[in-house]
Formats: C-alpha cells, sequence, structure tokens
C-alpha cells in the first residue's frame, strides 16, 4: 500500500533586511505538503512514496536526485524523534549555559536538525563525519555524548566541541580547518580500499567557504578522485555577517569548480536523506567528490554570546520558526499521510523532554575534573584517555625511525589505572 504525496511551494516570502536577500528561494516555500488521503499505513512494513518538489534542489555538473523518494513508517517516525530529541538537548544546553553551569563556547543547531537527522538516516555507520563547532547533533547520533564533567568524553576538559567517537572526527574550533581533514580522512579511505562502501562527509558554514584551504581540500580531492562529500551548511548568516556581504558568490554549490554540486532544501528531513544518499552513490561510483550546500536556518544566535537579533530582525527569525520549521514540515507530514496519530507524536515529545530532563540530572550529578588528578593527566599529545573508546592509535609517528613510540598498554607508567579505563583492553 503506497500513495504519492506531492511537496508544494509556498507564496509566501521571506521578510529580511536587504542584506539578507541572498536567502534561496528554498527557503521561501512551507515545508507542509497535500496527498491523497484515500488510504492509511497500517503497518511499520508498509511505504509512502513521497514526490519532493522539484525545487528542491539545484544541480551543477550533475542531475538532481530522482523526486520521488520511498520511506516507511519505522523511518519517518524515528525521523521524528531524532530531530525533537536533538532539539531538546540544544534547548537543555541553552538553559544549563544561562545558568552558567556551561562556560565557554557553546554552539547550537537550534533549527538546523533536518541536515544532522537527514544525513543520519541516509549513511551507514562507518562512514565518517567531520565539522565544525556547531557539532552536537552529529556527536550524539554518531554514539557519542555532550556531557563535559567526569564523566563525560574528554573527562571534563574538551569543552563543547572536542567530542570523538569512531566515525565522528569531532567539532573543530578553527574556522574552516576541519575540510582539509575531511578530504584527508577520505584520502585514507581510499588508501585502504574502503571507498566503494564508505565515504567521509567533510562539514562546514557558509562563514568557513572563503578560507582558502577549503579550496585546496577542494583540488586536492578531485585531484585524486577522493570518496569526500563536502557539505556547506548554508544557514545564511556567518557570526553576525550575511551570507551577501562575505561572499561575492553565494551559490556555495558551485564554488568547487570541476566538483559537481548539489543545493539542497536543509529545512526538509526527506530533502536531505534524498541528497546525502546521492551523494554517496556518486563517490561509491568512483565519481570523486561531490559538493552539498544545505540551505538552513538557526534561530539562535552564531553562539551564545550573540543574541542573533542585530543583523536580522525578529519577524525573519518568526517567519522561519512558523513557516519552514522542520519538525513541524514532518510532523505535518506524517499526520496527513496517516502514518501515526497525533497522540502518538506527542508521546514522543514527552519521552524526548524525560530523556533530556534525566541526561541533565545525571550530568549536574557527574563530578567535577579534579585539580590534583586531572590538571596532570593526559598531558601528553599521546595520552589517549581523551579519545573515545575504538580511536586509540597503535603508534606515535617520530621524525626518524628509531623515535616511532609504539603504545604498550600495560605500560603502567603511561595507564596508571589500567588499560580498561582507556578502551585498550
Amino acid at each position: 500500500m503506497s500513495r504519492i504525496a506531492r511537496s508544494l511551494p509556498s507564496v509566501a516570502g521571506l521578510r529580511a533586511r536587504p542584506t539578507c536577500r541572498v536567502a534561496s528561494a528554498v527557503l521561501t516555500r512551507s515545508l507542509q505538503t497535500t496527498s491523497d488521503s484515500s488510504s492509511k499505513i497500517e503497518s511499520n512494513g508498509d511505504t509512502v512514496k513521497v514526490a519532493l518538489h522539484e525545487d528542491y534542489f539545484k544541480a551543477h555538473l550533475c542531475d538532481i536526485p530522482a523526486l520521488e523518494m520511498h520511506v516507511n513508517k519505522t523511518e519517518l517516525v524515528d525521523m521524528y524523534r531524532n530531530m525533537v530529541l536533538m532539539r531538546r538537548m540544544e534547548m537543555a544546553a541553552d538553559q544549563l549555559y544561562k545558568a552558567k553551569l556551561i562556560r565557554g563556547f557553546c554552539h547550537l543547531a537550534i533549527g538546523q536538525e533536518a541536515v544532522s537527522v537527514g544525513m543520519h538516516h541516509a549513511i551507514k555507520k562507518d562512514d565518517k563525519i567531520i565539522t565544525a563547532y556547531r557539532c552536537h547533533p552529529f556527536a550524539v547520533l554518531r554514539g557519542g555524548t555532550v556531557k563535559g564533567r567526569r564523566d563525560g568524553m574528554s573527562h571534563g576538559k574538551g569543552g563543547s566541541m572536542h567530542i570523538f567517537t569512531p566515525t565522528f572526527f569531532g567539532g573543530n574550533g578553527i574556522v574552516g580547518a576541519q575540510v582539509p581533514l575531511g578530504a584527508g580522512i577520505a584520502f585514507a579511505q581510499q588508501y585502504l580500499g574502503q571507498d566503494k562502501d564508505h565515504a567521509t562527509f567533510a562539514m562546514y558554514g557558509d562563514g568557513a567557504s572563503n578560507q582558502g584551504q577549503v579550496f585546496e581540500a577542494y583540488n586536492m580531492a578531485k585531484l585524486w578522485n577522493l570518496p569526500c562529500v563536502f557539505v556547506c551548511e548554508n544557514n545564511l548568516y556567518g557570526m553576525g555577517t550575511s551570507a551577501a556581504r562575505s561572499s561575492s558568490n553565494t551559490k556555495y554549490y558551485k564554488r568547487g569548480d570541476l566538483i559537481a554540486g548539489l543545493q539542497v532544501n536543509g529545512m526538509d528531513v526527506l530533502a536531505v536523506k534524498q541528497a546525502v544518499s546521492f551523494a554517496k552513490e556518486w563517490t561509491q561510483a568512483g565519481k570523486g567528490p561531490l559538493l552539498l550546500e544545505m540551505v538552513t536556518y538557526r534561530y539562535g544566535g552564531h553562539s551564545m554570546s550573540d543574541p542573533g537579533t542585530t543583523y536580522r530582525t525578529r519577524e525573519e527569525i518568526q517567519h522561519m520558526r512558523s513557516s519552514n520549521d522542520p519538525i513541524t514540515g514532518l510532523k505535518n507530514n506524517i499526520l496527513e499521510w496517516g502514518v501515526v496519530e497525533e497522540s502518538e507524536l506527542k508521546k514522543i515529545d514527552k519521552d524526548a523532554r524525560k530523556e533530556v530532563e534525566v541526561a541533565v540530572e545525571e550530568a549536574k550529578k557527574s563530578p567535577e575534573p579534579s585539580q590534583d588528578q586531572e590538571l596532570w593527566t593526559d598531558r601528553w599529545m599521546y595520552r589517549l584517555a581523551v579519545y573515545y573508546k575504538g580511536t586509540n592509535p597503535m603508534y606515535m609517528r617520530g621524525r626518524e625511525r628509531e623515535e616511532i613510540h609504539h603504545f604498550d598498554k600495560n605500560d603502567s607508567n603511561l595507564y596508571p589505572d589500567g588499560p580498561k579505563q582507556f578502551g585498550s583492553a
């Protein structure tokens, strides 16, 4: 049992200051859809055949993805649950920061949930992701944690962005620096013969798109035909500067020169999933790198120190919330297509709120790093306690052969608490 649901464009325009006119038409549409309501999904195995609107994609040196896609009940509900959970998590981080329980840098992704969740549902568990400082949803969806005290990923010393798992190579604090690292990860996949099954997604924002190292990474990835998907999360503002004021060419999907590119409605989780699936197939076919521009929007400021209202109007933000919210858009689709009843979605909302509340209380009870015990640990780059279990290197390369350090996991001087603490048992 299936049916076609077509996403229709809205005539509503984006009200913004002149500097915001660069906002793509992708974001001037409502994400609500219409569908044939003559049938309902009866079980998890039944699918909905969705027809995405052709304006959801723009292509450079390639075709757009297929506009028809199939999704089943389980996946739609999981997408909704994940987006709600990610938003609740970021909202909790916002509150904890304002309560001075989180210090330092903190960049939230409220409003951009469709990008992380759509990607999560399109890639395999062994694909790699590396991104910038707005990294919390990606870290959690790739098996990490954002807890920051002694029980956290980095024993309380990593901050908001230094989060790693075996397939997530961290949020990175230097603008654009993660992009050449992503190309390097893709090179490793190619070198190890993993490029036919896996890809690397090197993510960055519109603000980082003008960094020279980004273009250098483009060049090497294309030259070596690497399985690297460059993903520009274009949320229309780099810190407090609109894209039009910082970039002479705001069509970021076309900035890879000979690298094919695709612009995507990054506020629609289904469009994101379809685009990322397309990109993955592209690299697996041996066509080399691809550039994805996810046109999205952040509701809050660039970071917690930015109110986010000095360079854009409150009306603009409210318009995006009311007409293009990714969670509301998917919720409307689910109800329109008869996937589940509204009561089940309300239960998901309630459960997500409870899950985050429990996690917050656990984090509050976690001990803070002890100065006496932690100040002098991990003081050499080869101390592995700050990394996620499973990422420990076998050795550290030196300048000369005799300087190569092979880690002895039973060395009590290096690991006084035993190897199990560091995931090396």
